[in-house]
Formats: structure tokens, sequence, C-alpha cells
């Protein structure tokens, strides 16, 4: 608990936001008297959401996080799955209330679906084979005609690895594109592609699963904010986005932080 952060959030609630003799941030959060939301992810996100390999169970930041939303908002989580290419498409439907897969705050999403209000900040950084020595810079890799990109369609990362390192092209063939952001990976690590685009919560979590096997080189080439997807017109953003905003000033964020992207160690 002192290592991940969470004493350090317990002494902020209770030492320096709680007010027992007059209304605080937590007695401004509404009742949601058990009501149930529909929660979607893809588990394909390492260390957001994604199935733990010693386990088998789903596990991961994201589903702290909005188990800890619903404790403090009194409401319950129906965890359901979806692939992350089918997942906009369906919180825009109706079909689930909110969906993660560190989804990137974007205009073009947000004329499909609400957003929270961001929940982190993260950057792309290419992700490399240990033994890489080819380049270290975008303009490098683009200058290697025989490297390839791994990548998902309409991800941050696609378009970051069209418009920031190739041509801008988005039919360029030396993007590779896998159904799943773990597939990709799994693309670098047998030689299939060259690089990968990663924010840094999830390079962090493949570098810890693969230490002899993978390294980030460069500076980071673009910084995004990650937000929750609600159906357009949802009720539930505005008492997401209070508790959320709690979180990040109590420090619950960081201690999800501390855990998920420098303690948690998937090969233990």
């Amino acid at each position: 608990m002192q290592r991940d952060g969470f004493l350090d959030y317990l002494n902020t609630r209770w030492f320096f936001l709680t007010d027992p003799n007059a209304a605080d941030i937590y007695d401004q959060l509404p009742d949601l008297e058990g009501r149930t939301v529909v929660a979607v992810t893809a588990n394909d996100y390492l260390p957001l959401n994604f199935i733990d390999p010693q386990t088998g169970a789903a596990v991961g930041w994201e589903y702290d996080a909005i188990e800890e939303i619903c404790r403090r908002l009194n409401c319950t989580v129906d965890w359901q799955t979806s692939s992350w290419d089918a997942m906009i498409a369906a919180v825009n439907a109706g079909q689930f209330d909110v969906g993660m897969d560190g989804i990137t705050i974007t205009e073009e999403r947000a004329q499909q679906v609400d957003f929270s209000i961001p929940y982190m900040t993260s950057q792309q950084f290419m992700l490399v084979r240990a033994d890489e020595d080819r380049f270290t810079t975008p303009e490098e890799f683009a200058a290697d005609e025989d490297l390839l990109i791994g990548s998902q369609a309409g991800t941050t990362s696609f378009y970051t690895a069209v418009y920031e390192v190739l041509d801008g092209d988005e039919q360029n063939p030396r993007i590779r594109l896998f159904e799943t952001f773990g597939a990709s990976v799994q693309a670098l690590l047998a030689g299939d592609v060259d690089m990968v685009l990663v924010d840094a919560a999830s390079g962090r979590g493949y570098i810890g699963a693969n230490p002899e096997r993978l390294k980030i080189v460069g500076d980071a080439l673009a910084t995004e904010e990650f937000g929750f997807i609600f159906t357009p017109g949802s009720d539930w953003v505005e008492p997401f986005d209070q508790a959320i905003a709690t979180m990040l000033e109590d420090g619950y964020i960081d201690h999800l932080n501390y855990k998920w992207f420098f303690l948690y160690d998937p090969t233990r």
C-alpha cells in the first residue's frame, strides 16, 4: 500500500479533503442508488485492460478506475467485451453505456460519442525489438524503405504512423494492420514488423512483460488525452466526470498509475 501510493491517497482523502462539519467534494457526488452501468472493453491494452496471464482474470487500470467510480457513485458495473473496431459504433448505438480501451479524445470521435473529462495524458513512442539499431528517430525510420510499422486501423497510433512518421498516405504498404494491438506487438516480437507506436502506459506494460526483448527508442512523437466514451446525450457523463475529478484531486488516479505502470509484473 505504501509502494503503490494507496496510503498517500488515504491520507489526502481523510486528512485534507474530508470535512465532517461541512459539505466536501465527496458529499457533492450524486447517489445513483445501485444503478447498473454496462461497461465495455476489449481486454487488449496492457496495462489498461487485459487478461492476466497468471490468473486468467480480466484486470487493469481501467477496470480498477470504473469500479472505484461506481463505488463513489453507488452504481454497479456489468462488464462486457467487444473488439476495438466495433466499440465506438456500439457505444454510439447505445449497446453499452460506457466504453474504454485507452481511447484518445479527438474531434472526429467526439462527433460519434460523448467523452468524459480526461483521466490520463500520454505520449506516443516507438516500441522496437531490444536489438534494434537501424533507427532511433522517425526520420531515420521513414528513410529506410525496408522498415515496416505494425498498427490497428482507426487508432491514434495509426494516424501518428501515417502523418508523423511516414508520408501522409493512409494506404502506405509499409503499415501492416492487425485486428488487435497485442497482435501488432506479437508481430514485432516475431520480426514481421520493425516498430509499433505505443503510448507510455502500454509501452511500460509490454516491456515489463518482455524485458529482454523490447525497448523504447527516440523521443515522444505525440501527446494524447484518454477519456471514457458514452452514448451521445448520456446521463452517465456528468456523474462520471464528477467522480473522476475527485479521483484526480485526492490522488486515487496516482495510486492506479503506480500500481499498474510501475509495480505490476505480468510475468509473476
